[in-house]
């Protein structure tokens, strides 16, 4: 919940004024709904009325419900959706990479893109992972970093209260810019994916409801938090990556500690998208043997790839907004109530029918207008 991708809270809370901090608000609270309807649907009651755990994964939820028209329909969806949302992030880890080096080293005279290119070839070696084991531990050294950054901006922006004025706020805001700051927020929230597997290893599964609450209120406070003592010190002159707005005394520690945190999160997305791969192809084969160069010939184009579309988008909060708004709005909101609707409709009351009908809505419509206003900034760029 508290990834690197909180640092574009602040950016988006200065194209959504008071909303954005009901924003992130909502999302909390529709996503910790979400994510229990989600692993509602992992269960069936049988004849005594007992729930039992049918099913596994997100995949299985989707061919559950698609398995009339297509026994692997659903299941192919949800693997597109999440290869394409864990392989945007790691895009996004390059592109805050480049940004983050560049700012380090104002004076060497090397553009962004070729930033991103230098913290590309650090990266080079994921191609040979091939366990969790490397993973946990890069993550555990991921989460220490994360930390100290947060208490650092936290700290120094504490220190500069005597300057926080409620009118940083706009009283008008551009409607394209406030939804693209929908899909950042949507973005930082995003954790379906893995709740199944979650709920599934959880030494007490009974306790995973109270342990959403918990979870999604905590990280509410803490994003809106930060979000609001970041925008508060610096207004109008927020940037799309907060620490860029820090004193460079702070700036270059700062962001080597993130530059750090980008390079060690990065491994996790990627092993993931390389892993739904090969589960997809092994089912295709009937086997479960890897031959060593394709698996690595795989891992090779994936990373090449996320190297190119960081170089052709080379815009973090656009990018956020964008990825939010499509793969991000389908996992998070529209699968979860589609899929519990068409699975639970029969034991649903009226009131639940109507609550996962208006997150079915609410999320359609912001995807839709996410994805045009993200579109439309993007091409604005490059125009």
């Amino acid at each position: 919940f508290q990834g690197i991708f909180v640092l574009g809270l602040p950016y988006a809370l200065l194209h959504s004024g008071y909303s954005g901090l009901f924003l992130i608000i909502l999302a909390a609270a529709l996503c910790c709904y979400t994510g229990k309807i989600l692993i509602a649907c992992l269960y069936e009651e049988n004849e005594d009325g007992q729930l039992i755990r049918v099913r596994d994964t997100y995949e299985d939820i989707a061919n559950a419900c698609c398995k009339k028209l297509s026994p692997k329909l659903g299941g192919i969806v949800v693997n597109v959706t999440q290869v394409m949302e864990l392989i945007m992030t790691c895009v996004l880890y390059l592109v805050v990479s480049g940004n983050l080096l560049s700012h380090s080293f104002p004076y060497v005279p090397v553009t962004e893109k070729t930033w991103s290119v230098i913290a590309f070839v650090t990266l080079l070696p994921c191609v040979f992972i091939q366990t969790l084991k490397i993973i946990s531990k890069l993550s555990q050294l991921c989460s220490l970093v994360h930390f100290i950054v947060i208490l650092v901006v936290v700290t120094y922006c504490l220190t500069q209260i005597h300057q926080w004025s409620w009118a940083k706020f706009r009283p008008s805001i551009e409607f394209d810019d406030f939804l693209v700051s929908v899909g950042v927020i949507i973005f930082s929230y995003t954790s379906q994916i893995f709740l199944p597997t979650l709920e599934g290893n959880m030494k007490n599964p009974e306790e995973f409801r109270c342990m959403l609450n918990w979870t999604h209120f905590f990280a509410c406070v803490l994003k809106t938090t930060f979000a609001l003592a970041a925008f508060l010190t610096w207004g109008e002159e927020t940037k799309e990556v907060i620490t860029d707005n820090l004193p460079s005394f702070l700036q270059t520690l700062v962001n080597l500690c993130l530059l750090t945190k980008a390079l060690l999160s990065y491994p996790l997305p990627f092993f993931a998208a390389t892993e739904i791969v090969y589960a997809c192809i092994s089912r295709g084969n009937h086997s479960n043997y890897r031959p060593p160069l394709f698996a690595l010939g795989v891992r090779g184009s994936f990373i090449l790839l996320t190297l190119l579309m960081a170089m052709f988008i080379p815009h973090f909060a656009l990018l956020m907004g964008l990825t939010g708004s499509v793969t991000g709005a389908a996992m998070t909101f529209l699968l979860p109530s589609l899929f519990h609707l068409k699975l639970k409709w029969r034991k649903l009351s009226f009131s639940e029918k109507c609550a996962d009908i208006s997150v079915f809505i609410l999320g359609l419509l912001c995807s839709l207008a996410g994805i045009v206003c993200s579109i439309k900034g993007l091409l604005e760029v490059f125009g």
